[in-house]
């Protein structure tokens, strides 16, 4: 039997007051085969409000990429969701991630 460790696909948004949103995603490895519900989990008890989290604390790319509007614009990005993927690893490890946004 031929096994195959899955990447991981890490989906996030932006999305401004006026409901504009920006889409983003990252892959990492997964190289400890840690499953997607334990992932979840990790991530959404590291998020403000179980939704939203600072790209630069978490080392991801800022979506906002527009002129900055004082009345629309904030600083916090969404969490959309993670998936296994075939994708190439763009970010590392998962591992490595879960440990920086959970300050372990």
């Amino acid at each position: 039997m031929l096994y195959l460790n899955m990447n991981i696909r890490f989906n996030y948004l932006y999305r401004d007051g006026g409901n504009y949103k920006q889409f983003g995603h990252v892959v990492f490895s997964n190289t400890m085969q840690k499953p997607l519900s334990a992932i979840d989990e990790i991530i959404t008890s590291n998020l403000i409000d179980g939704l939203w989290f600072y790209a630069d604390k978490w080392q991801l790319k800022d979506l906002h990429n527009f002129l900055w509007d004082n009345d629309f614009d904030h600083n916090w990005h969404e969490y959309e969701s993670i998936e296994e993927c075939e994708e190439n690893v763009t970010n590392g490890d998962i591992q490595a991630f879960l440990q920086s946004i959970s300050g372990e």
